[in-house]
C-alpha cells in the first residue's frame, strides 16, 4: 500500500516542479512578504519595537510568522489539486486500481505540505538579506522546520476534510476565504498577542498558527524553542490526518 502512496505524492511532486510559472511565483511571493509587509514598520522607534515586538527588527518577529502563514495557505492546492483530478477524469483512473483511499488522500497532503516547504530557505535568505541573524541552532531549526511540516500536514488536511466530497472549482476558494484571514489575524504571525482585544486572545490561544509562530521566534529570538508548541502542532496534525483518512475511506469519490 505504500507503494501506491509513494508513487502518488511523486506525481504530486512533478505537477509542481514542472510548472515554472508556479516556482517563480513561490518563489517571489515570500521576498514581496518580507520586503513590502516587513518593512511597513521600518520608521517605528526602536524602543516600541523592543518592548512590543521583543526585537529591534519586525522582520525577525514577522519571519516566523510569514512562515506559519505560507503552510496555511499551501492547504488550498491540495485541494485544489484533488477537484482537478476530479474534473479531468485522473481520479476515477485512480480509484479503480488497487491504490487505497487514504493513499490518494496522504499523497495530496504530503504534496501540498512538501510545496509550501519549498519556500522556507528562500524567506530564510530573505530575512537574512533583512537584517535578521539567524542563530546557529541545528536542534532548535530541526524543531522548527518539523513544526512547519505539522502545520503544513494539519491545514492541508483540513483543506482536503471539506472539499473531498466537491468538484467545485469554487469551493476551495470560498472555504480559503472563510478561513485564511480570521486564523491569520487572530494568531500571533503578524503581531503580539498583548495587541489584541479579549475574545482575539481566546482565538490565538487555539490557532494552531499561533504556536508555530511562537515556536519559530523562540528559535529566532531566544534561541529556546518550547517543547509543548510542537506536541500541540502534533496533536493538531494527527487529528486532521485521523478525520481526514476516515472522510476519505466514506466519502471521497471520483466525480
Amino acid at each position: 500500500m505504500l507503494q501506491e502512496f509513494w508513487v502518488l505524492y511523486k506525481r504530486e511532486l512533478k505537477k509542481t516542479f514542472r510548472n515554472i510559472g508556479v516556482i517563480i511565483i513561490m518563489l517571489v511571493q515570500p521576498i514581496m512578504w518580507i520586503a513590502f509587509f516587513g518593512s511597513s514598520l521600518t520608521n517605528v522607534p526602536k524602543e516600541f519595537l523592543t518592548t512590543f515586538f521583543h526585537t529591534n527588527n519586525y522582520i525577525a518577529f514577522l519571519l516566523p510568522g510569514e512562515l506559519s502563514v505560507s503552510m496555511l495557505f499551501i492547504g488550498l492546492f491540495s485541494s485544489m489539486s484533488m477537484i482537478q483530478d476530479k474534473r479531468f477524469g485522473y481520479l476515477k483512473k485512480v480509484m479503480v486500481t488497487r491504490a487505497p483511499k487514504w493513499s490518494i488522500f496522504l499523497a495530496k497532503v504530503g504534496g501540498a505540505t512538501t510545496r509550501g516547504l519549498i519556500q522556507v530557505p528562500v524567506m530564510l535568505l530573505a530575512g537574512i538579506a533583512f537584517g535578521v541573524v539567524l542563530p546557529a541552532d541545528p536542534v532548535g531549526f530541526a524543531e522548527w522546520i518539523v513544526g512547519l511540516i505539522l502545520l503544513g500536514v494539519g491545514f492541508s488536511s483540513l483543506y482536503l476534510i471539506v472539499t473531498m466530497r466537491s468538484a467545485d472549482w469554487q469551493l476551495p476558494n470560498v472555504i480559503a476565504n472563510l478561513i485564511n484571514l480570521p486564523l491569520m489575524f487572530s494568531s500571533t504571525a503578524l503581531f503580539p498577542l498583548s495587541f489584541y482585544p479579549t475574545w482575539m486572545k481566546y482565538l490565538s490561544d487555539v490557532n494552531p498558527i499561533t504556536y508555530s509562530a511562537e515556536l519559530g521566534r523562540d528559535v529566532i529570538l531566544n534561541g529556546d524553542p518550547i517543547a509543548m508548541y510542537l506536541f500541540y502542532l502534533f496533536v493538531f496534525a494527527v487529528a486532521m490526518l485521523f478525520i481526514g483518512f476516515l472522510v476519505a475511506k466514506k466519502y471521497l469519490t471520483p466525480e
